[in-house]
């Protein structure tokens, strides 16, 4: 079974959605080009960022009505790179970043891709095998295109992306039947020791390595009626796929990086419909992120944090089925009372892979509204004769 994207409240469907590569014959990655909507838009783009020509994929775009300069935007913009920063900016250019579990572009992990882009770091993704070619292609036909416009009004630059099924660690692991499976047909190289032995033949080192994927075949079961299969998938998938991650990428990883991965409140309270072993996964990957942090310090100099974000309405998500409950729930019960937004998670992220975190590691850091702090739900009809305050903006 293999691992999907992390959703919004960390579930995982029944049927995985881990990321998957964009396959490329050579060691430069695929950069993926957009048409511009109108004269305006492209004179916008052209003023904010650096534009670069772009070869792949550029054949296959051309307007037959009108004729539109193709183009791609860096991260940064030459304007932002020109001036002197001020306060304490997280600038992360320079920097490689690997995004395992990154398949749309509404979760978690896209949203960490997109907010490590605008402080100027080069992004690797990883996707779910089976997952790679309509990831590609939507890429292709520009219909992440919004989605990839970054604060400064370039779009995000996605170097390359792998295929990566992050269940199996090496070739010997891969069954049978997963081999033949027609899913993974054309796709090479995408265990977990492969894809870090390619990034490091591709580019030599990282120097951040985020794990933003989840699954569960059984979530939706009760724990009591979970079996043990369903269980140790939820552990393989969603926790030990980090460790696997940490064991391969690390020693391509430049002393002072950072590794993050994403967890849910679940681990530690009591989140009723989040089954199948998923709350024992995530306090596992929880657990594991204080020893992995005291192991990769020590032995690499990596620090290693996750980040315990609230419920977001993702594509996964939705798919478990009480995701709008989990929302109105945390809108009505957190001490901010606002739905929670993708790019906060990201921008989080960003600060904990900066050196502005440079102290900070085997940390479970909170980005969920305020919702852990909470002991009841405000919202219980034994508080109705309380002055409870209430944001009604």
């Amino acid at each position: 079974m293999a691992a999907t994207t992390a959703s919004g409240v960390q579930m995982a469907a029944a049927r995985p959605c881990i990321s998957s590569s964009h396959r490329v014959s050579k060691a430069s990655a695929a950069i993926f080009a957009v048409n511009s909507k109108g004269p305006s838009w492209a004179k916008k783009l052209t003023s904010a960022s650096h534009i670069s020509s772009v070869q792949p994929f550029q054949r296959n775009y051309r307007s037959c009505s009108i004729k539109f300069n193709k183009f791609v935007t860096k991260a940064m913009s030459d304007s932002t790179e020109n001036k002197p920063a001020s306060g304490l900016p997280i600038d992360l250019r320079g920097k490689r970043a690997f995004i395992a579990g990154v398949a749309d572009d509404n979760g978690y992990g896209w949203a960490i891709a997109k907010s490590l882009a605008a402080a100027g770091a080069e992004i690797l993704l990883g996707t779910w095998v089976p997952a790679l070619n309509i990831f590609e292609s939507s890429l292709r036909r520009g219909k992440f295109d919004e989605s990839r416009v970054l604060p400064d009004g370039s779009l995000m630059e996605i170097t390359k992306v792998y295929p990566l099924d992050a269940v199996y660690d090496c070739p010997e692991d891969v069954p049978e039947d997963v081999k033949a499976n027609k899913r993974y047909a054309g796709s090479t190289k995408w265990t977990v020791k492969e894809v870090a032995e390619s990034v490091k033949q591709d580019f030599g080192s990282i120097d951040i390595l985020v794990h933003s994927l989840a699954n569960g075949p059984e979530v939706t079961k009760p724990l009591l009626e979970t079996s043990r299969k369903g269980y140790l998938a939820a552990i393989s998938a969603s926790s030990y796929s980090y460790v696997s991650l940490l064991q391969h990428f690390a020693p391509i990883m430049n002393p002072g990086g950072s590794s993050i991965s994403l967890t849910y409140i679940a681990s530690e309270r009591i989140i009723p419909g989040y089954g199948g072993g998923m709350s024992s996964a995530k306090a596992a990957l929880e657990s594991d992120t204080k020893v992995l942090a005291f192991e990769a310090g020590r032995k690499h100099r990596i620090r290693v944090n996750t980040i315990s974000a609230g419920p977001l309405r993702s594509r996964a998500a939705k798919a478990i089925g009480f995701i709008d409950m989990m929302i109105d729930y945390s809108s009505v019960n957190a001490p901010l009372q606002k739905e929670l937004s993708a790019d906060e998670v990201g921008n989080t992220a960003a600060f904990l892979a900066s050196p502005l975190a440079s102290a900070i590691t085997g940390g479970v850091i909170y980005v969920d509204n305020g919702l852990n702090a909470m002991g009841v739900g405000v919202d219980s009809p034994i508080f109705k004769d309380l002055d409870i305050p209430t944001d009604k903006h």
